[in-house]
């Protein structure tokens, strides 16, 4: 669905910047589909720090913390979402996490629950989701729990994927 919206200024013709387009995610799309474009285009190396400084004046106040809370090293939008939304609950999480014999894991929370946002890009073969069952197997020997949710249940599924972090956090916290 198109959205029209009002520009103030002359409109660019032919194709927007990168600062453009995102700006106009915003207001079309909406904060999580700006903050997860926002850290694609950075980790491409799209927004350069006079960039990512326009775009954060540019936005209502409202929304600059979104600026703020990004980060260079997301693997994927997915990630963004996730990481974003579990902000939002005040969930602390560590990202990109390198645990040794398991590799680098997309976040841990409390020192002991991996979580993992499963693209079909990168574990949609029976090749990578047997790597990932192995490192999972790793992670559990060296006494991590390992959530894994792919795009659906992260986009279209959320009130199980926030019950399934918040039931594994308290499971954690009560074994001490």
């Amino acid at each position: 669905m198109c959205v029209s919206h009002y520009y103030g200024g002359r409109p660019p013709l032919g194709s927007a910047t990168v600062e453009t387009a995102l700006l106009h995610l915003r207001r079309c799309g909406g904060d999580e589909a700006v903050f997860a474009a926002y850290e694609s285009a950075w980790l491409l190396g799209l927004l350069s720090r006079d960039a990512r400084t326009r775009i954060r004046a540019a936005l209502p106040r409202t929304a600059q913390w979104l600026v703020d809370l990004a980060r260079k090293d997301a693997d994927s939008g997915l990630e963004s979402i996730l990481r974003l939304r579990l902000h939002l609950l005040g969930i602390r999480l560590d990202c990109q996490v390198l645990i040794a014999e398991v590799g680098r894991v997309d976040f841990v929370i409390a020192g002991r629950l991996i979580l993992e946002a499963d693209g079909d890009e990168h574990h949609g073969s029976s090749a990578t989701r047997h790597r990932d069952r192995v490192r999972d197997a790793a992670a559990s020997r060296l006494g991590y729990e390992t959530l894994r949710f792919d795009y659906a249940q992260i986009v279209h599924d959320w009130p199980h994927v926030q019950a399934a972090v918040i039931g594994a956090l308290h499971r954690l916290r009560a074994q001490g």
